[in-house]
């Protein structure tokens, strides 16, 4: 279920009831985003803006960002933005 591995994801982001583990997170947000899990697809890209339990990739984040505004997440969209305007 997509949509409970983003959840997931975002509790070890978090740290919320579960250690703190940023690579952990990363690794949910993956099998949810490689799903079509918007959410996922956005916080997997932050994550990899930031390089926070991935390599920082900038390649990488716009790809994730990419695919959620596709699907109309107005954040994923922004964030592209300023990604492209950095570079």
């Amino acid at each position: 279920n997509a949509q409970a591995q983003c959840y997931l994801g975002s509790l070890y982001e978090e740290g919320a009831g579960v250690p703190q583990d940023n690579a952990e997170a990363a690794k949910w947000y993956r099998k949810a985003a490689e799903q079509g899990e918007t959410s996922a697809q956005y916080n997997l890209g932050a994550m990899y803006t930031e390089g926070q339990g991935v390599p920082q990739n900038f390649a990488e984040a716009a790809k994730w960002y990419r695919k959620a505004a596709e699907q109309g997440d107005a954040d994923a969209a922004e964030a592209l933005e300023q990604l492209q305007d950095a570079e």
